[in-house]
């Protein structure tokens, strides 16, 4: 039984419970781990390679098992239809709707209506030519996926210059419009509630701005994406610059949505059509691949894996491609503002570690900073390698070092190199036996570590799509699994409340009770001026 009954209410087993997942972590633990067997997966254009991940045939069928006692597939049809997913809040997590070619169901009609809205808008712009530098305001959502997008396919040129601020220190803000020419200038102020604290304070600092530079009607030069339009006119924003997304798209799922809008002012609304067509595609391929072969399941499971039965506490994600620079920080908030849970959806404790922490840089700069740690390291971590099998620039000796040194770090991972052996290839240069001996012994690399390899055709918006969406659905699986919900993020709200009460301790020069001895004396210490 996959589920039993609780108070007269259907409640899912603890993982950790279930015979499917005690077979599926048998079947791992004798998996072959030392790369024997090619598996590559392919949809929406990319490849995933799993060959030197835990594979067996037994191992994939005890997943297939898994994936049936976790109702799969009832969850994927609930999640694509726009159901109430989220179960904490009751809303659905209905992000595919925002890049299906056919918006489904009834939002069918907004969905179009918006997007016609922002192309059009952008279309008039071009036309004007008045603005030639924008001002991103936004954080968390409403900021990584905007400038990941931009920062990779802009690397040769945006049609206007993009400052993107999202932190509350006024170093951000300062830094966001300086040397930009205030008249040419156009604000974009993007947050779903359009009550972040981070988020309207720079919008504030802002049109403080645009005032001192003597522009008489500030608001007219300020554009809004939010779920909440009545805020945004209740705060001087004109309806048509006014553009919306809603309450069942996640803010880390948002990029799809007019969150979007400083894409298609980058790079063109075309740039934002390609990335939701890809993302649609990856889409296509989760909701109607068998699991065996289904990119987004199988990544999933892998990482259940690695995080339950292997015991890695992370996973770094290595891209080799200098454009991705911001992928890491996105995925990081996917992965972990998901998957960072510790109760079930019935509100019990998890039986088993969730989401690992997520972190990484591109290579080959990472491998001049951390890759000494994921080989020798006594921990290590599984490694996600991306990389594009054709670059962008016309030097192809260096994307042949680039694919050679990712190739090369991914089977040394995997390979390692025994003491022995290095004793052996040492003793033909080393007289001294017991010093060679001892040499091998720092040299060794333990290999067996696991990773994967995404293959992109090359960096473009259907591309860069499909890959985002990848991690979308496989965050939804590791959730379905895990029995959690990866929709909700209350461990965010908390510090946020306790900010709202420092903040007026320190404006008022009151200091409040309650507090642990560390806040209140650096509270007290800010409120009397010194530190």
């Amino acid at each position: 039984m996959t589920e039993r009954e609780s108070g007269g209410a259907r409640v899912e087993m603890p993982l950790a419970e279930l015979p499917a997942w005690q077979a599926f972590a048998e079947a791992a633990g004798q998996a072959d781990r030392r790369g024997g067997t090619l598996r590559v997966l392919q949809a929406a254009g990319l490849s995933l390679d799993l060959s030197t991940q835990a594979q067996s045939p037994a191992l994939r069928a005890a997943g297939l098992a898994l994936l049936v006692a976790r109702d799969f597939d009832d969850w994927r049809s609930r999640l694509l239809q726009g159901s109430a997913v989220n179960g904490t809040e009751q809303r659905a997590a209905w992000h595919t709707a925002l890049r299906a070619e056919e918006p489904p169901g009834m939002a069918a009609a907004k969905v179009r209506d918006e997007q016609d809205r922002l192309r059009a808008f952008v279309r008039h712009l071009d036309a004007e030519g008045r603005f030639d530098s924008v001002v991103h305001i936004g954080i968390g959502g409403s900021d990584w996926g905007p400038k990941l997008v931009v920062a990779a396919l802009g690397y040769a040129g945006t049609r206007r210059e993009m400052r993107f601020v999202a932190n509350i220190d006024g170093h951000a803000i300062e830094a966001g419009l300086l040397g930009l020419d205030p008249h040419r200038t156009l604000v974009v102020v993007s947050s779903k509630s359009f009550t972040t604290v981070e988020t309207m304070s720079n919008a504030q600092r802002a049109l403080q701005w645009l005032r001192e530079a003597g522009i008489a009607e500030p608001w007219a030069q300020v554009v809004a994406v939010t779920a909440n339009p009545e805020a945004a006119r209740g705060m001087g924003v004109a309806p048509e610059r006014i553009f919306r997304f809603w309450e069942w798209a996640g803010g880390r799922y948002s990029v799809w949505s007019s969150i979007g809008l400083p894409i298609a002012l980058a790079l063109g609304a075309e740039a934002l059509d390609g990335l939701r067509q890809g993302a649609a595609a990856m889409d296509e391929h989760f909701a109607t691949a068998p699991p065996e072969n289904n990119m987004p399941v199988q990544m999933a499971l892998t990482g259940l894996v690695n995080r339950n039965v292997y015991g890695y506490a992370s996973l770094n994600i290595a891209p080799y491609d200098a454009r991705l620079m911001h992928l890491v920080p996105y995925l990081q908030q996917l992965e972990m503002e998901s998957l960072g849970k510790s109760v079930d959806r019935a509100g019990r404790p998890v039986s088993l570690p969730t989401g690992p922490v997520v972190w990484g840089m591109p290579g080959t700069d990472g491998q001049h900073t951390f890759f000494q740690w994921l080989h020798q390291g006594p921990e290590g971590a599984p490694v996600d390698f991306i990389i594009c099998r054709d670059a962008d620039h016309p030097f192809p000796e260096h994307h042949r070092l680039l694919v050679a040194n990712c190739l090369a770090q991914r089977e040394a991972l995997l390979k390692g190199k025994s003491a022995q052996t290095l004793q052996a290839e040492l003793a033909a240069k080393e007289p001294d036996a017991a010093r060679a001996a001892w040499l091998a012994r720092h040299k060794a690399h333990p290999g067996g570590r696991p990773s994967s390899l995404i293959v992109l055709p090359r960096l473009n918006a259907h591309a860069l799509g499909a890959l985002l969406a990848l991690y979308e659905h496989k965050v939804f699986v590791q959730g379905v699994l895990w029995g959690i919900n990866p929709f909700d993020q209350w461990g965010v709200e908390y510090g946020k409340i306790l900010a709202t009460g420092i903040a007026a301790e320190l404006t008022s020069g009151r200091l409040a009770e309650g507090h642990d001895a560390s806040t209140a004396y650096w509270v007290a210490q800010w409120e009397n001026g010194g530190v």
